[in-house]
C-alpha cells in the first residue's frame, strides 16, 4: 500500500520531504559518506514520523511535544546539510535546504498557534 494524501500540509510535507531525504541520503552512501547520510536519514526521516505521531496525540500537550520534537529534528537536519555544504563533499539540492526551512517554518507557526 503506497501514502495516501492526507490533507494535512504539514503531515504530507514531512512524509515527503523524509522520502527525499532517503534518496540523498543514498546518494551519500554510493559516495560513501555513510556517517553523515545516516546522522541525516535519522533526523530527516524522524520529522514525518513525529509530525504523524503527533497526529495521534492524547492532549494539546502531547500534540505540541511531538512537534517540537520534529521541529528538533528538523533544525539537526537543516545542520547536516549545512555541514555537507560547507564541507563540499557533495552538492546539497535547493528543493531540499528549501523544504527543510519550509517545514522549519510551519512547525513553529503550528506549536505557537496550538
Amino acid at each position: 500500500m503506497s501514502y495516501q494524501k492526507s490533507g494535512n500540509a504539514i503531515v504530507d510535507k514531512s512524509f515527503y520531504f523524509a522520502c527525499d531525504i532517503v534518496t540523498y541520503a543514498e546518494k551519500l552512501k554510493e559516495k560513501r559518506f555513510f556517517e553523515i547520510a545516516n546522522q541525516l536519514l535519522k533526523s530527516g526521516t524522524s520529522i514525518g514520523a513525529n509530525v504523524r505521531e503527533s497526529q495521534r496525540g492524547v492532549s494539546i500537550k502531547d500534540f505540541k511535544n511531538k512537534l517540537g520534537i520534529a521541529l528538533k529534528e528538523a533544525d539537526e537536519t537543516s545542520f547536516w546539510l549545512d555541514v555537507i555544504e560547507e564541507t563540499n563533499i557533495y552538492e546539497v539540492p535547493l528543493k531540499l535546504r528549501e523544504d527543510c526551512e519550509v517545514l522549519i517554518r510551519l512547525l513553529v507557526s503550528i506549536i505557537k498557534n496550538s
